[in-house]
């Protein structure tokens, strides 16, 4: 029986790894790195220093409001996307390309609407008694045409505040000084309005009245209603408003040779067609399901549009309609 050899011992081992690794031990000889070049060792946060804070998205203001990205099929070059506190609704800052998706909040929509119309029923009951006034009562009749400068005063009054409430959007939105510069501009319109009144019966300011009233809720349910986008015949509007201001031009030249019924007739009828779509247009801006809307922080600045173009028509209507003293 074969006797096994013994195992070879710990000096044999280490003499065998030594011819296999022969630089394996020339490595260990080696020296450690220098201590000047050795990383220096982090030390533990001692609560002195701020804790570094995770970068997060900035927070809108109170009165900014968010538009979501821009439907498909349209480009958000026409606006922009978050609505400021100074954007101008006259131009392509406040004025939103296809804004659904800013008004899929119901609430944010129905309450704008809800304010602009209630400021414009305020408007409108001012406006209608101060012509009530100067129709029914005869002394106050008599004053206002024996005294025209009183309608000039108002007149300048109108332009000022009008002007002021289109082109400075920074008054225009700072409260109450946008109240107070509506309720001039109101005042000063219903003179105006008033004083047209006096110079024709008691009769056909009613008529007028009442046909403007029925225009104005066909137009408002037209436009409600329809799918037809005023909004978006912006050369229609500018060639119907030069044909107009021509025709106002042509009219003030023929003064010296006498009065033509004709042309007085043409003039007041395009002008009641022309603010009915202006009354059409800007009632869809209001409600914003069409190309373009209206911020909805223009709440002042709508009425003052629906209110003008209501005005409008009356004294064209009664133009055309009234009878004369």
């Amino acid at each position: 029986m074969a006797i096994p050899a013994a195992p070879p011992s710990y000096a044999e081992v280490m003499a065998s790894k030594d011819q296999l690794f022969p630089n394996q031990q020339a490595y260990s000889r080696q020296q450690p790195y220098p201590t000047q070049h050795s990383y220096p060792i982090q030390q533990p946060y001692s609560g002195q220093q701020p804790m570094p804070q995770p970068t997060t998205m900035p927070v809108h203001p109170s009165w900014a409001f968010v538009q979501p990205n821009p439907s498909t099929g349209y480009s958000s070059g026409y606006g922009p996307s978050v609505f400021t506190s100074y954007s101008d609704p006259s131009s392509s800052r406040s004025i939103d390309t296809f804004a659904v998706d800013s008004w899929n909040n119901k609430k944010i929509r129905h309450m704008f609407i809800q304010k602009v119309y209630a400021i414009l029923m305020a408007q409108l009951m001012v406006t209608f008694g101060i012509v009530a006034v100067f129709t029914f009562c005869e002394p106050v009749r008599q004053y206002v045409r024996n005294n025209r400068i009183l309608y000039y005063a108002s007149f300048g009054v109108f332009i000022i505040t009008y002007l002021i409430l289109v082109c400075c959007t920074g008054i225009r939105r700072r409260h109450p000084w946008n109240l107070i510069l509506l309720a001039l501009f109101t005042l000063g319109m219903s003179y105006m309005a008033g004083m047209l009144t006096t110079y024709h019966d008691t009769k056909s300011v009613m008529i007028c009245i009442g046909i403007t009233a029925l225009v104005c809720l066909a137009v408002s349910i037209f436009s409600f209603q329809t799918k037809f986008d005023f909004t978006s015949c912006h050369g229609l509007m500018f060639g119907l408003m030069m044909v107009l201001f021509i025709t106002g031009l042509i009219m003030v030249f023929t003064v010296p040779f006498g009065y033509l019924p004709w042309l007085q007739t043409f003039y007041a009828g395009l002008g009641a067609i022309v603010f009915t779509m202006f009354l059409a247009y800007d009632t869809q801006l209001l409600l914003g399901n069409k190309r373009y809307s209206l911020s909805p922080e223009e709440h002042v600045f709508g009425a003052l549009c629906l209110y003008t173009d209501i005005i409008y028509i009356f004294m064209f209507l009664l133009q055309l309609f009234g009878s004369r003293d």
